[in-house]
């Protein structure tokens, strides 16, 4: 178990060796999934407005408000 006191050196040294297992993905690999978030983002938002817009329809028949 770690010390409950620790000096900041040694933490910021463990810091670093922590750091070095990374396995940091490549610019394609990021590239890659940076557009997937962005495709998924904007397959969200035609959802959610199509869904909006026919839920205010439906409102607006039933209850003969909005717009």
């Amino acid at each position: 178990m770690a010390s409950k006191t620790s000096n900041p050196f040694t933490f910021l040294q463990q810091v670093r060796v922590e750091a070095a297992k990374v396995t940091w993905p490549s610019r394609r690999e990021t590239m890659i999934s940076t557009i997937m978030v962005l495709v998924f983002a904007v397959i969200a938002m035609v959802f959610f407005f199509t869904a909006d817009q026919i839920m205010a329809y439906g409102v607006e028949i039933i209850l003969g408000i909005g717009r």
